[in-house]
């Protein structure tokens, strides 16, 4: 059977122009993706670029005497801070050389528990 290759060009023109005269049907089939997408954001995005934020301003103002958590799960205490290096006491008299970008938790010695 031959189907002349006018038919589905002709289809599609026509399909074509209904869908550029209904431009709010088009904007309600985006409308769900665009509502989930905002959702999105404010359930998730946001509020782990503000733990970022309070991270990494918690990073650059590590002290001497500050505890900290690396990415490596090493705890221990500040002796001496540098530009890019934490040096860390991890056991007595043991002391280790990280860089500051690794930590991922600072707390502040003089702070008070949350469960007191």
């Amino acid at each position: 059977m031959f189907i002349p290759f006018t038919a589905p060009v002709a289809v599609m023109a026509a399909a074509s122009g209904a869908a550029a005269s209904s431009g709010a049907a088009s904007f309600l089939s985006l409308a769900p993706l665009l509502l989930v997408f905002v959702v999105f954001y404010f359930l998730m995005i946001r509020p782990q670029q503000r733990r970022m934020k309070t991270l990494q301003a918690s990073i650059e103002s590590v002290k001497k005497g500050d505890q900290v958590t690396t990415a490596g799960g090493i705890v221990g205490k500040v002796t001496r801070v540098e530009d890019q290096l934490v040096e860390v006491e991890i056991a007595p008299n043991v002391r280790v050389r990280v860089v500051k970008a690794t930590l991922t938790d600072v707390i502040d010695p003089t702070a008070k528990p949350a469960n007191d």
